[in-house]
């Protein structure tokens, strides 16, 4: 029998507790959850502080509770047909159990304990997390008939809440499980460069699964229907992720959070669900004052757009929560789901490529990552996200992209490698960008059988004026007036063999200052922006001929960085040269409009618009209305019936060459549309 979350039709509220709700109205609370069309309820059970009477000697008990909130919470969620998560956080336990068991708690460098405020860091190498929480589950999940359990920052935690970081944990926990495990001592430093670290990262990605699998196997062991949901992968049902904000963040403003959190998880594990929490608030400071509503708005619409239920949090309870201003957006998008959930849930790929996001232990920047999505968003290609860490299990999916993007991805598994050659034979085509495929002798021996590439000596130029030059304009068709591009940051200097033909010349640099000196630049013959390796596939390949560019600078990043279009565009440019521009979906729709556009079943499909042009870079408001949309499918067939979901949204179609052409006259904000095709006559055999 399918488990209760299997259907993908999670609309979630989540009352992060305070200590002084412990005696909170649950009636109230159901009541005001039923306003927003919720169907989960997630609020606090044990960790930091017990919501419940725990028997257990160490587990701090919520001061002058007076009755069992835990059972009352979960019996009248039930009852009003709600299913409810038990939230945990074991990272941290309050000061009188660290002063009972000083031992079981983080230590800095110093052999100092973290209290902030009474509270105490733990450890995840400590009893306290490797055997005393499994207590503490065990306690919850035998006494309550709870749905699922939700565990908050799980694995390695070295900042307080002012956001201060302590550095590893050196505890004599760390020092011991580290010294068996690798044979080193802890790592003095904190950086990548060091080897000992690089090992240290691969020690916290193995301890914290081992921890995840102890706490799966007592869950499964009960033989109940529980859920076991954290921001982890291995061994979950329900992957949680967050769009929130914080006022510390460098910018840009990522404005696909939503998005992106979503199809990096939905794309990539058909066994897991995507949980992806839009915070309330406007920082982990500032808990009582909330982002905008249009914010809010969009994070819960490409939540839902991209395929997954939805997911809403506030610090505490409704009651005398200071900031209501979003609840209403919050109740109509939720009932919108709730009205037309059949429609969710089960989305299949309509993508025409595919955007590999980095992995393992310790990746590196995701800049270059996050621009190329950015570059694919705003272009409107249809496009997935799979997963580095699962790459293996997509085999079957992959073989059925048009093209694979790989964002400066330094190092991939032999198996991995394996994998994208033999599709690349079959003619699925490649795009790499930075340094990917540069570290081990693996990685370097794929880099030159496929792309025909040796790497050579890495640039990086900061102040200098280096530049690449648009030379090819049939294949640069945006740079008819534009021979430069700036470059900045990581070049990599490559030796091409006899089956690549290198494009961008690098422009070498000369003087920049003062301006009678800006002047003798030199266009380089032996290094290029751009290696365009192009061959036919193996027989059976789906592809006339198959194209495996390499880029050795980070377009991706350069875009997400500053923003330029020459960087999207040369991106752009390559693309749809080689796709020939047989894109799945073609639009007139402006940049600052979202296109999502999925399959539901053979003879259906799903296509949502959401309207970002309320966001300036830094603000959110209004969206403005967008006129005379239109958006035209390639090759799924003829329509034979186009519905509306959205109130007040009026499309129409048209079939033109075998295209179905649709019209949306106005756009305010958001619009979804389901699009029937006929379904192709069966031969009839005589």
């Amino acid at each position: 029998m399918a488990s209760w979350w299997s259907g993908n039709q999670l609309r979630l509220i989540q009352n992060n507790l305070r200590e002084t709700d412990a005696n909170l109205d649950v009636d109230l609370l159901i009541s005001d959850l039923k306003k927003l069309s919720t169907n989960v309820l997630m609020m606090n059970a044990g960790g930091i502080v017990a919501f419940y009477p725990t028997r257990l000697e160490y587990h701090y008990r919520a001061a002058n509770q007076q009755k069992d909130l835990l059972k009352e919470a979960i019996d009248k969620a039930h009852a009003a047909d709600m299913r409810f998560i038990a939230r945990f956080d074991f990272s941290k336990a309050h000061e009188s159990l660290f002063n009972k068991r000083p031992e079981w708690f983080y230590r800095t460098k110093a052999g100092k304990e973290v209290n902030y405020h009474g509270i105490v860091h733990t450890c995840i190498n400590g009893y306290y997390q490797r055997e005393y929480s499994l207590q503490l589950i065990n306690e919850v999940i035998s006494q309550y008939e709870v749905d699922g359990i939700f565990f908050n920052m799980f694995g390695y935690q070295t900042r307080d809440y002012s956001g201060y970081d302590y550095g590893i944990c050196f505890c004599d926990s760390c020092r011991t499980r580290f010294r068996e495990w690798s044979g080193l001592e802890l790592p003095e430093t904190q950086s990548l460069d060091d080897p000992v670290f690089r090992r240290y990262k691969v020690f916290q990605d193995v301890t914290t699964k081992e921890m995840l699998e102890r706490i799966h196997e007592l869950v499964t062991s009960t033989g109940k229907d529980i859920a076991i949901s954290t921001y982890n992968e291995h061994k979950v049902d329900i992957v949680r992720k967050e769009s929130n904000t914080d006022n510390r963040r460098p910018h840009p403003l990522w404005l696909y959070s939503a998005s992106e959190n979503v199809k990096s998880l939905e794309d990539s594990w058909e066994d897991k669900l995507i949980s992806n929490c839009c915070i309330n608030a406007i920082d982990l400071v500032h808990r009582f004052t909330a982002v905008s509503k249009h914010e809010m708005s969009i994070r819960l619409r490409e939540s839902l757009a991209s395929g997954s239920g939805l997911d809403f949090c506030i610090i505490g309870v409704f009651e005398d929560y200071p900031d209501r201003e979003n609840l209403p957006i919050v109740a109509e998008i939720f009932k919108y789901h709730k009205d037309h959930e059949a429609y969710y849930g089960s989305f299949l790929s309509a993508a025409d490529v595919a955007l590999i996001k980095p992995g393992g232990p310790a990746p590196k920047s995701m800049k270059e990552y996050s621009g190329l999505f950015k570059m694919l968003k705003e272009q409107h290609i249809v496009f997935d996200v799979i997963h580095q860490n699962n790459l293996l299990n997509q085999r079957d999916s992959l073989q059925g992209y048009k093209a694979l993007i790989i964002p400066d991805i330094a190092e991939f598994s032999e198996e991995g490698l394996q994998l994208l050659e033999t599709l690349y034979q079959e003619g699925v085509q490649l795009i790499s960008t930075g340094c990917s495929f540069t570290e081990g002798a693996a990685n370097l021996s794929f880099m030159q059988r496929v792309f025909d590439l040796k790497p050579g000596q890495v640039q990086v130029y900061e102040r200098d004026a280096a530049y690449l030059k648009t030379a090819d304009k049939g294949l640069f068709k945006s740079f008819s007036e534009r021979d430069w591009i700036f470059l900045k940051g990581t070049f990599q200097e490559l030796e091409f063999g006899p089956h690549t033909l290198p494009q961008l010349p690098f422009v070498i640099p000369s003087t920049f200052g003062p301006p009678e000196r800006a002047s003798g630049h030199l266009i380089s013959d032996k290094s290029f922006g751009a290696s365009i390796r192009t061959d036919n596939p193996v027989s059976g390949g789906k592809n006339c001929f198959r194209r495996a560019v390499y880029l050795p600078w980070q377009a991706g990043e350069l875009y997400y960085r500053y923003g330029f279009a020459d960087h999207k565009h040369i991106v752009l440019d390559i693309l749809d040269n080689m796709l020939d521009q047989r894109w799945r979906l073609t639009t007139n729709a402006p940049s600052n409009v979202e296109v999502f556009f999925n399959k539901l079943d053979d003879q259906t499909y799903i296509l949502h618009v959401l309207n970002l042009s309320g966001f300036n870079g830094m603000t959110y408001s209004e969206p403005l209305p967008v006129y005379r949309l239109e958006i035209t499918l390639h090759d799924i067939g003829h329509c034979s019936q186009l519905t509306s979901l959205t109130e007040q949204v009026e499309a129409t179609y048209a079939m033109s060459n075998g295209k179905i052409v649709i019209q949306l006259p106005e756009l305010q904000e958001f619009a979804a549309i389901v699009v029937k095709i006929e379904e192709t006559p069966k031969e009839i055999v005589v």
